[in-house]
Formats: C-alpha cells, structure tokens, sequence
C-alpha cells in the first residue's frame, strides 16, 4: 500500500503550470519538523515535494501560501529525467489525492467557509475543523 500523510508549512507560495490539454499542475514544498532528539536543542526539518493535478491543484494554489500550515495525504511517486547535459536525476514526489487547511491565510482571527477540507476522490468539500490563525514566525 502506498499512503503518506504529512502535516508542515509550505516554504513558498505554490507554483503552478497548465500542460498542453489545459491541466492545472501545481508544486509546492512542505516543510516538516522531525521529532527533537533528547541530546539537541536543534531542530531538523524534512522538505517534501509535493505535486497537486487538476482541481486538487487550484484550490491549493488559490487558497494556500507560504508559511500556512497544511496537511496532505497522498502516495510517493518516483521517477527519473536526463537534462540536456545528459546527466540523470531522480525524484521522488507526493502526488496529492487529499488535503486539509490547518491554518488559514491571513491573520485576521477568522474562518472563511472557502477554508475547508477537500476530497479529491469525490471532489467536494467536507467539514473538517479548521484551526483560527495564530501570529507565527516561520524560519523560512
């Protein structure tokens, strides 16, 4: 089975692109703390790269940004590309089925009904909880 669940911040606002048939295709990064071993006060974080297709990826790149906390489900997909200097690279990717606003955009202390969960496999929106803004400073 091929499942990954992660909540993080996205480190920048999300990137999106059409393909030639008109898809949307939308890229963002999460940033996701690693639990904090006993012997540091450091903490490490892991950057996941995620890729949202069609409608799943125009909500997001409409209603999610830089720093906004977001939880994502979805599976692990990898692959591999020659650039044009013939040298080959590898990349592994979470391919969003589903999400979750954890924290809106902005920070007015308000929910805004747009700011919900989606189900990609139905298309329509659920009433998952959606926690109000906090002011946070985001290292990134």
């Amino acid at each position: 089975m091929n499942v990954w669940n992660g909540v993080g911040r996205l480190t920048r606002d999300p990137e999106t692109r059409q393909t030639n048939n008109g898809m949307t295709i939308c890229r963002f990064t999460l940033a996701i703390d690693r639990p904090k071993r006993k012997d540091s006060n450091d903490r490490e974080s892991d950057f996941i790269s995620c890729v949202a297709f069609g409608k799943t990826g125009e909500v997001i790149a409409r209603y999610v940004s830089k720093g906004n906390k977001f939880g994502v489900t979805g599976r692990i997909q990898t692959g591999k590309y020659t650039d044009k200097n013939n040298v080959t690279h590898f990349t592994t990717d979470v391919v969003v089925n589903d999400f979750t606003f954890i924290e809106p955009r902005g920070n007015s202390g308000q929910q805004n009904s747009n700011q919900q969960g989606y189900n990609n496999g139905q298309g329509q929106r659920n009433n998952d909880y959606v926690a109000p803004s906090q002011d946070f400073d985001v290292p990134f």
